[in-house]
């Protein structure tokens, strides 16, 4: 396996669809999401009635329309990573989100989302993705770039199903500020990118 700096990263492209569906196997990355959780109005029982086959064929379309902004990670032309970023509008369920939700500041961009081939774990591919992701939000005039990861549980790491948002460590590593928020557990990690 070659070292990481050998690792290119790109957006995504309306042709990638074929890159997406061999990254994300059978599975839909995770539970038949094909990367849809955030862009349903809402979780719960609309997810589930359109987790699997619906979900991949919207997510397909979103795709080959260019209505899906993203990144791509590859190793020798195979993709083994996959970054969800862009603006807040483009994912419903983070306004319907008493935890995630936050006040507008101008052209609101997000990461939400990280899927990493197995083999590929722990070998800082989302570090990689998400300061790409930072330069991406830029070149797209993003205002902020907010990130909303999960905490490792007391003394162990979170499996990777669980940190499909990211965790803190990486967003600290790439120069993300912590913004508290009273009365709300779930850590926001915020960007300035552009200013309005």
């Amino acid at each position: 396996m070659r070292e990481i700096s050998d690792i290119e990263i790109r957006s995504l492209k309306t042709t990638d669809w074929p890159n997406i569906e061999a990254l994300f196997g059978d599975n839909g990355a995770c539970g038949g999401c094909w990367c849809m959780a955030w862009r349903l109005p809402r979780g719960g029982k609309l997810y589930e009635e359109n987790k699997g086959g619906p979900n991949r064929h919207r997510f397909k379309q979103l795709v080959e329309e260019g209505n899906a902004h993203g990144l791509l990670a590859f190793d020798a032309g195979m993709a083994i990573g996959w970054c969800s970023v862009g603006p807040k509008s483009e994912f419903p369920k983070l306004e319907n989100s008493r935890v995630l939700r936050v006040p507008p500041l101008g052209n609101d961009w997000a990461v939400l989302c990280f899927y990493i081939q197995r083999s590929y774990r722990g070998r800082r591919v989302a570090t990689k993705l998400l300061n790409e992701a930072v330069n991406y939000a830029r070149l797209n005039d993003a205002t902020i770039l907010d990130g909303f990861p999960v905490r490792h549980g007391k003394g162990r790491l979170l499996p990777a199903t669980f940190a499909w948002t990211g965790v803190p460590e990486i967003y600290e590593s790439c120069g993300f500020q912590h913004i508290p928020r009273e009365g709300i557990d779930r850590p926001l990690y915020r960007m300035e990118i552009n200013s309005p």
